[in-house]
This record gives C-alpha cells, structure tokens and sequence, in this order.
C-alpha cells in the first residue's frame, strides 16, 4: 500500500455507493460517455477505491476479481488539474494488493500504458471502438442450418459457459445483471425433434454511455465460420437499434473492423489490451468478437 507526504490532503477510501454521483462527475469531466447507471453496473459487480482531496473526489479504479484465478480493472481516473500527484499510481497499487496474484486484465489509453508497464503488465492485443447513429443494418444469414432466435431463460447456463470460454474469465457474476437490462439473440443448430438444440454463439444489446452497446459476442468456431456467425449476430442487433447511437468494442484479432467501418460504425478509438500474471485461458473452440466494455473485459 503506497503512502503519501505527510502535507498531502489527499486520501484514498474504498468506493461505495454514495461515491457514484461523484465518479460520474469526474468520468464526464475527462470527457467519458459513461452514464450514472452504468457506474452502478460496475459498482454492483466489483469493488475498488476512490481518492478525495477533502470534500472533492479527485480519483477512482474499480477491479473486477471474476474468480480465484482472473480479474479485470479499470475506470482509472484522475482529475486532469490534480494529475501529477502521483493519485494514479496510488490508486494501481491498491488495486494491484486487492487482486493479489490472479491474472489481470486491462485495457490502457496511451496515457496510461506507461504505468501499466511499470508495475508488470504487458501487450498482449488491441482493441477497436466502433461507434455512430447513422450505420446501415444489412440482414446476414446465418450459415446454412443455423438460425437466430431471441434470448430465453433456459439459455443462461449456456451462455455464461460460452462467454466464459471465449474471454477466459469466468462470466457468470457478469452476465446474470447483464441480462437483466440487454435484449440479446441466440444463434442455434438443431432442435428439430430428431437433434438436440445446439447454442452456437449470442450477442447482447444494452443501453451504455451514449446510446446501447453490442457486447459480448461469443460463437463457435466449428467448421470456420465464426466471421460469418458472429456478423449475423451483430447485424441482428444493429437492425434492432436501427436510427440510434451503437458502439461496439472488437478485438483487432477478429478482424470485424473494416466490415463496421462499410456499415457506417467509424473507428474512434484504440487501446491496448494488456494482461499480469499470464494471459485468459481462452477456449479457440469459442470466440469473442466483442467485449462488454473496456473495463470490465
């Protein structure tokens, strides 16, 4: 645990619920979408701390400790006039004690990925943020045999198993409140009478910062044709948020980037995806094209 001068107002308390209204202040002062809600999404499913200079909180970190073995972190913000104070590394020091020795994921600006190094983490990938209000939502079909079919409670066990495989993280905690705000779609195979019902891949649609967010989105990728899986996946949820904002976050290594870009989805952004203490064992049966959000992976 960092300490810090003496003559220092500063001080660092683990973040609660009455911190909300304060973190979102400060998330819209550094110019980030994030709604109150959504703060309380994070607030809800992690834990971490803040640091005030008197009455005013100057800076927050959450992290999310998914199972023994992995967790993510983020929201790590310090007020822009109070950078300097040495309040981000506090902060990643805290973190870091409270996660101990479970491989971590995080998602670095630039600004950031210098300390992120420092203190044991490294690349392992990128990530594209795709975003607009004005895209086209073409239909894609499904590969022949599959079909779309919206979300239903029997479906639960299956989806956190597939997006726990995908990310590498265990996504149960994550995906029950999850599902109790998204309107998500099923991919699936089967269930004719004379085969069992197969869950091929989902994908998730919620409201998020701006407008909605598409993620996660997990498929299979049995026969080679996850690209074409989780396209009619995406395509699904953009026709059913047809005319408003939709951001979706993608990792470069699928490559969906220029087929957003021709929907109208522009790149806005891209950050580093780095990881400590190893990498998520990802299952390559199964894979992510799209994340929940940058911080909680």
């Amino acid at each position: 645990m960092s300490t810090l001068p003496a003559s220092s107002n500063l001080v660092c308390l683990p973040f609660s619920d009455a911190d909300i209204e304060g973190a979102h202040a400060l998330s819209l002062e550094v110019r980030w979408p994030h709604r109150a809600d959504d703060w309380r999404l994070a607030a809800r499913t992690g834990a971490g701390f803040v640091v005030k200079d008197g009455e005013r909180l100057v800076g927050t970190a959450l992290y999310w400790p998914w199972s023994d073995q992995g967790a993510t972190l983020g929201l790590v913000i310090v007020a822009p006039d109070q950078q300097g104070r040495g309040i981000g590394r506090m902060l990643m020091e805290r973190l870091l004690d409270a996660i101990g020795p479970r491989m971590t994921v995080l998602h670095a600006t630039p600004a950031g990925q210098p300390l992120y190094e420092k203190l044991g983490f490294r690349k392992i990938g990128l990530l594209h943020q795709h975003q607009d209000s004005d895209f086209r939502a073409p239909r894609v079909e499904p590969p022949p045999g599959e079909r779309l079919r919206p979300l239903e409670p029997r479906d639960t066990p299956r989806l956190i198993a597939l997006a726990s495989r995908a990310s590498g993280l265990e996504r149960g905690t994550l995906l029950l409140p999850l599902l109790d705000i998204a309107q998500g779609v099923a991919l699936v195979t089967g269930g004719d009478g004379e085969h069992a019902e197969a869950l091929l891949g989902f994908a998730l649609l919620r409201p998020f910062g701006r407008g909605h967010a598409i993620g996660p989105v997990a498929v299979s990728s049995a026969g080679g044709l996850q690209t074409q899986r989780a396209q009619a996946l995406i395509a699904d949820r953009l026709a059913a948020n047809a005319g408003a904002f939709t951001r979706i976050d993608t990792p470069d290594e699928q490559g969906l980037g220029p087929w957003l870009e021709s929907l109208g989805l522009a790149r806005v952004d891209t950050v580093v995806k780095m990881a400590r203490n190893g990498e998520p064992a990802r299952d390559p049966d199964v894979l992510q094209f799209a994340i929940v959000n940058q911080a909680l992976g």
